[in-house]
């Protein structure tokens, strides 16, 4: 799959000496995520939304001396690439080129909107970042904004006592500070930062009035509506929630607790999109530590037991869930086992009930390879693509 219908021909561009705080405004289109720099006819580079709300140069300063250098690519570039190249440059837009003109920019949303459906066999567990940073309500926004940059990171939840009660941004940090402490109302969390001479004349002092406000602490600023999803949810329910929310990221809880165990960004989808063949780990076990007698190499060689039949196939990705139900049978307890497999022949998955964590996953793996002999991939009651678009998108993803 390549980027050709994919790519947007319609984008922004300013001269390397437009004023920062003319670029600012463009960002008031709360899609835009950057924008393309020119030198004339010649392109330079991109400064993005994050770039500049990050960005502490006077309002006056030239957009030249922010510009960031992406890599470009081609409209028939494949999207496995270009999701390799938004990963290794930290960028979600790319310009695309056609010689030396540039003719259009591809998205990271526009990649994760065309690939959504696919993504339904992959879950958070297998992608979300465990690093979560966080703060309290009491924290100052100084501090909180501090974090921010240092982490190169654009949220940051807010934690009471374990408990999830808001979110905060750094583009409402730095709009909250250079707008005399007054917050947009209706606005999303990805408000524009980073307008410098607009914040400038007509109010005082501002300067004096932004340190006061960097000593306030984050829950005078911070957003109450938290999104959240769990560690099992599949990614293609994530991308949905950070379209129909206009968000960038999802704090994951805990299956069992709804306790906050880490974050997941639209970063982390697409370098999902990136994962290789020989990336292939152990098989990832969860609800194991529930089971006495039952080792995870006892699950991966169960696992290796069904897949090794097809010597034509190749597993990328295998994860094993464990849940114990409180129903017994002469003291054993049912329990259901989740087997997902990503390969290089589609998607599959199954569940298996069983008394024992043993049986169920016997009965899981069972189904399994009824559906490997079947060619059958991932099926529930939503729609999934056609044979030629799974033909297609295993091409591009798994190099097949």
């Amino acid at each position: 799959m390549d980027i050709s219908e994919i790519l947007s021909t319609k984008f922004t561009e300013f001269d390397i000496d437009t004023p920062l705080s003319k670029v600012g405004g463009a960002f008031e289109n709360q899609e835009l995520d950057a924008v393309v720099v020119m030198d004339g006819e010649e392109y330079r580079g991109v400064v993005s939304r994050r770039q500049l709300a990050s960005s502490s140069n006077q309002p006056s300063a030239k957009v030249g001396t922010q510009v960031q250098h992406v890599p470009t690519v081609d409209r028939t570039e494949d999207v496995r690439e270009v999701a390799r190249l938004m990963i290794g440059s930290d960028a979600k837009t790319l310009p695309v080129l056609d010689g030396d003109r540039v003719v259009g920019v591809v998205t990271a949303d526009a990649i994760l909107e065309a690939v959504r459906e696919f993504l339904d066999a992959v879950t958070v567990d297998d992608a979300y970042s465990t690093e979560l940073r966080s703060v309290t309500p009491e924290t100052t926004i100084g501090k909180a904004l501090n974090t921010l940059r240092k982490a190169r990171i654009a949220h940051l939840p807010v934690v009471d006592d374990g408990d999830l009660v808001g979110m905060v941004s750094l583009y409402d940090v730095i709009e909250f500070t250079t707008r005399g402490g007054t917050r947009s109302q209706g606005g999303s969390s990805d408000s524009p930062g980073g307008r410098g001479g607009q914040s400038q004349g007509g109010h005082g002092a501002r300067e004096g009035d932004s340190d006061r406000m960097l000593d306030l602490p984050v829950e005078n600023l911070m957003s109450e509506t938290v999104a959240t999803v769990r560690r099992s949810a599949p990614l293609d329910e994530v991308v949905e929630t950070m379209f129909e929310q206009e968000i960038s990221s999802l704090v994951v809880t805990a299956d069992e607790t709804d306790e906050p165990v880490g974050i997941i960004t639209k970063t982390d989808v697409i370098e999902a999109l990136t994962w290789e063949q020989e990336d292939q780990r152990d098989v990832q076990v969860s609800g194991l530590d529930q089971f006495e007698g039952l080792s995870r190499d006892d699950v991966s060689t169960m696992i290796e037991s069904v897949t090794s039949k097809y010597g034509d196939m190749s597993v990328i990705k295998a994860s094993v869930e464990l849940n114990e139900h409180t129903e017994q049978s002469r003291g054993v307890p049912l329990v259901l086992a989740r087997i997902r497999l990503v390969t290089d022949r589609g998607y599959f998955t199954a569940d298996g009930e069983g008394y024992g964590a043993t049986h169920a996953l016997r009965l899981a793996a069972n189904t399994v390879e009824r559906q490997l002999l079947k060619g059958k991939t991932y099926g529930q009651s939503k729609k999934h693509p056609s044979e030629a678009e799974q033909e297609e998108l295993y091409g591009w993803w798994l190099g097949g």
